[in-house]
């Protein structure tokens, strides 16, 4: 399985990609969404971890650019901001997701989710 996280705060996706690396999983690392579209022209991903909350090509848009251009992608998102109601009453804006994760991001949470999504 290969992932790419999707964050504009480096200290945490960089962090984020070393501990998935640490435990086995393929993992690279974006600061933009336009960064993001990038390395998925270059790479194939089986999931990709997007930020909602970003400058430039927010965590939505990129998920509608990533879905369209690859329909077998997955998606998990993460916001800081808000809560698991706050994200679900939003789900039409979205398009689904597979998970939603709060940060700060327990990544043994995150790697039971890519587990599951692995299946």
């Amino acid at each position: 399985m290969r992932i790419l996280l999707v964050d504009d705060e480096e200290e945490l996706v960089s962090a984020l990609a070393e501990r998935l690396q640490l435990r086995g999983l393929a993992a690279d690392w974006a600061r933009s969404g336009e960064q993001a579209l990038e390395l998925a022209r270059n790479q194939a991903y089986d999931v990709a971890v997007i930020d909602l909350k970003m400058p430039g090509i927010g965590g939505i848009e990129l998920k509608k650019q990533l879905a369209a251009a690859f329909p077998a992608l997955r998606f998990i998102f993460m916001s800081g901001h808000g809560s698991l109601s706050t994200f679900t009453s939003g789900i039409g804006e979205i398009g689904s997701a597979d998970y939603f994760l709060l940060k700060p991001v327990d990544i043994s949470q995150l790697i039971d989710r890519l587990r599951e999504l692995a299946k």
